[in-house]
């Protein structure tokens, strides 16, 4: 716990250790934080859809299910969602539905991405509740555990391949 606010770099740290723990449990390595006002986390997730084998089990919704339970209230208007890489769209419609009030991640997913690559949810003034964002912060620290993890799943896969082919 801290007694300052806390830097989105210091907030970010608490989000990659998340990751690296999914990481280490196969999944892929995303993680996020919940992060209050004074600078205390509040709530923390990480991926576990391998783990949980549960297609919704992303950083995200982890984190703010952890939030609003130990918070007793599904409006989290007070907190800043700190993750390593861009919600999804279901994680963004998440945000969005928790009445978040801020939003920090690292890396864009360009692929997938519902915050600035793809779509603007959460800045689309067409929906119900906005929020402000910040992004690239720690970006590549961000960016590299994920290659790292997809470089290790791919050799892997080539050595199977390779293993089954003798």
């Amino acid at each position: 716990m801290y007694s300052r606010p806390v830097t989105d770099e210091e907030a970010m740290g608490h989000a990659l250790e998340e990751a690296d723990r999914a990481a280490a449990a196969g999944d892929v390595p995303i993680g996020a934080v919940l992060i209050d006002r004074d600078g205390s986390v509040v709530a923390r997730g990480r991926n576990r859809r391998e783990a949980r084998g549960d297609a919704t089990a992303h950083a995200e919704i982890e984190a703010l299910r952890e939030a609003s339970t130990r918070l007793g209230a599904w409006r989290l208007d007070a907190l800043t969602m700190v993750v390593t890489m861009e919600p999804c769209p279901m994680c963004a419609g998440a945000l969005i539905n928790s009445r978040i009030g801020r939003l920090v991640y690292g890396c864009h997913d360009e692929k997938g991405g519902a915050v600035t690559s793809l779509f603007v949810m959460g800045r689309d003034p067409r929906l119900n509740h906005r929020f402000p964002v910040t992004y690239g912060v720690r970006a590549e620290e961000c960016a590299e555990r994920l290659r790292a993890f997809f470089r290790g799943r791919r050799i892997a896969a080539s050595g199977r391949r390779r293993g089954d082919a003798i």
